[in-house]
């Protein structure tokens, strides 16, 4: 199994209030870089920062990570537009970070990101791959790209209180600047990503599509941002079999909605519990109280744990000790090569 990490950053993230996903709005820009470096080599290596939330809580990086360590699945990190350098090794498909999606055209290269997404895809040898995302802000994103094809208008968070109505006058307010309906854009994938979605989408549903193309099996490593990819898809006119594995977090979100997302767009849904609240440590806590619910493939990490007979004891235990040994670097003060 190969899993694709699709990479990226928009200034919809810096709206106040969207996201978690990083102490302060500087780390937030370094979080998907320092993502595929902690999946690459267990902590950054270049990225200035260790990323966790406002309230410490850690990147689920670190559970795709420690699931790695055991399973050994190989990685291809994409870079569909960040907004700070990586040390992991990339395949760069992306110009640059997408732009506030309250602004004309947000993605401007969204047909040549998803093109040269679908053509990678289709080149790799791979007979299963994964596909995930690491973008800040990027349920806000999906949720207007969901809006925008007409699909059910519901998405997940990284905070524990999901600020869903705040999203959705963020994509209100986009589609009036964009002159678009809700479900304006049914039917054209890269019209709704151009107008209201972000670069990692667009990867992401080119990759979809590209894999389909040649009977690759696709599982959908996430949430709703990867239910978003999958609406792309199939307004893209795929309409194989695809699965979403997400975590017990996102399926027990009720105002995420991911059960009814994967009924809508008829993906097998698949959510594996890793069972944190049987490990009392600020992390695991952390999670279990409602922060970062999915990302980086941690849901399709999981998945292939279980399915590879890793148990979710040992998956915890790995995912304390690399958030120990991150924070404790952080505390040194290191510098980072």
């Amino acid at each position: 199994m190969r899993l694709v990490v699709v990479a990226g950053s928009t200034q919809t993230a810096a709206i106040d209030g969207i996201s978690a996903a990083g102490a302060d709005a500087d780390a937030l820009r370094h979080t998907p870089s320092a993502d595929l470096e902690i999946l690459e080599y267990g902590e950054p290596v270049r990225s200035p920062v260790v990323p966790v939330s406002p309230t410490g809580c850690p990147t689920p990086a670190v559970a795709t990570r420690a699931v790695r360590e055991h399973v050994g699945f190989d990685v291809t990190a994409v870079d569909a537009g960040l907004a700070r350098p990586t040390g992991a090794p990339t395949v760069d498909l992306g110009d640059e970070p997408g732009a506030d999606i309250r602004d004309v055209d947000p993605v401007p290269n969204a047909e040549r990101l998803f093109e040269r997404a679908r053509s990678f895809a289709a080149g790799l040898p791979d007979d299963e791959l994964a596909v995930a995302e690491t973008i800040p802000g990027g349920t806000t994103t999906a949720l207007g790209v969901l809006t925008a094809l007409g699909e059910r208008p519901a998405v997940s968070s990284s905070l524990p209180e999901n600020p869903l109505d705040r999203k959705r006058r963020v994509v209100e307010a986009a589609l009036v600047a964009s002159d678009l309906e809700p479900g304006g854009a049914a039917g054209d994938p890269v019209e709704a990503l151009r107008r209201v979605g972000d670069p990692v989408l667009a990867v992401v549903a080119g990759f979809v599509v590209g894999a389909t193309e040649t009977d690759t099996r696709v599982r959908l490593a996430g949430g709703t941002q990867l239910a978003a990819a999958a609406a792309l898809a199939r307004h893209a006119g795929v309409d194989t079999a695809l699965s979403l594995e997400t975590t017990s977090f996102v399926a027990d979100d009720d105002s995420a909605a991911v059960h009814g997302l994967a009924d809508d767009l008829d993906l097998t849904l698949r959510a594996t519990d890793p069972g944190f609240e049987q490990r009392d440590h600020p992390a695991t806590n952390a999670y279990v109280a409602g922060e970062a619910k999915e990302g980086v493939g941690m849901g399709g990490a999981l998945a292939m744990a279980a399915r590879d007979g890793v148990s979710m004891a040992t998956v915890r235990e790995t995912v304390v000790d690399l958030v120990e040994d991150l924070l404790a670097t952080r505390a040194a003060g290191e510098p980072q090569p």
